[in-house]
């Protein structure tokens, strides 16, 4: 594998885009990245170019500089994608398409796209049409036009740098300030964690040649039921929190799984190391609690934190 190698980075200020950006240039590779808001996160040895993901003109500009290509911008909350689809499409199909268009006529080696489980689930809604839209839109690029890429299909991604949208980063940030967690449902909805840390990491691995073409699933952990990473996290912070469950539905979101019958299997990658899911959530909480001290905010409760050496 050339490390000389040039890739552009789309969505590379975001949660995990910036991890992704991160093992690229641990790995010796050249980054650029392309966002709508400056990096809170960026290297030294990475340069960066904040401007309109629709903006063709500066997409065939950057990607004509790329040997090859990572697009992680785009609109990832499904209620969010629901209140506004023209908006949604825009963000995640039309910008897509104007990248693999500018990726085909540059020669970019390898397109590499970040979908979602949703895309086998008849949940979704909005944000699940988008990615399944990209996705046979890549499918085509590459039968039309040449096109090598990989699809990495995420699964609920926790860890460090997560946003509003991230759930687990809001559970921890309410269990911290308000002393509960709050959940819609009863709590046995199922779902796949998966550090950033490892899907970054994995995001990169998949750059060898036996991933060409390929859509491939990052799921990380064993399957586990929300209620008992809630569990998990009251445990960490001494059973100081309560937790409620709300009869609602969240809407748009899968239960037991994210799976309905489809033709289209992905292949499962799991890297050699990964992050406990218990030392994930610890490391969560600690960033979570340093952020909120850091900004002053009042926490609900006494206990004692010590930032892990590991």
């Amino acid at each position: 594998m050339n490390k000389s190698k040039r890739v552009l980075v789309v969505g590379g200020s975001g949660f995990i885009g910036s991890h992704v950006a991160d093992q690229l240039s641990h790995a010796g590779y050249k980054v650029h990245i392309f966002d709508k808001v400056q990096s809170r996160w960026i290297n030294e040895d990475q340069d960066i170019t904040v401007g309109d993901h629709l903006d063709q003109s500066l997409i065939n500009s950057l990607v004509s500089k790329s040997d090859l290509v990572y697009h992680f911008a785009s609109i990832a909350d499904i209620a969010e994608a629901n209140l506004d689809p023209v908006e949604a499409v825009k963000q995640n199909i039309l910008a897509t398409t104007y990248l693999l268009d500018s990726c085909a006529k540059a020669d970019v080696k390898r397109f590499i796209f970040a979908s979602s489980l949703y895309i086998y689930s008849n949940h979704g809604g909005v944000y699940k049409s988008t990615k399944l839209a990209s996705e046979s839109l890549i499918e085509d690029y590459q039968k039309l036009k040449g096109l090598e890429y990989t699809i990495l299909r995420f699964g609920s991604l926790y860890g460090p740098r997560a946003n509003k949208f991230n759930w687990v980063h809001n559970a921890i940030w309410q269990a911290l300030t308000e002393g509960s967690i709050e959940r819609d449902g009863d709590g046995q909805e199922v779902r796949d964690y998966i550090h950033v840390l490892d899907a970054a990491k994995a995001s990169v691995d998949v750059l060898d040649d036996k991933f060409k073409n390929k859509s491939v699933l990052l799921t990380g952990s064993p399957s586990i039921q929300v209620k008992d990473l809630m569990l998990m996290i009251k445990a960490i912070l001494g059973d100081k929190i309560s937790l409620n469950f709300h009869d609602d539905k969240i809407k748009g979101h899968y239960g037991l799984t994210p799976y309905a019958f489809r033709p289209k299997i992905a292949e499962k990658y799991t890297s050699h190391t990964q992050i406990d899911l218990g030392q994930g959530l610890l490391d969560t909480i600690f960033e979570v609690y340093k952020s909120l001290d850091e900004a002053g905010e009042k926490i609900a409760f006494d206990f004692d934190v010590e930032e892990n050496s590991n």
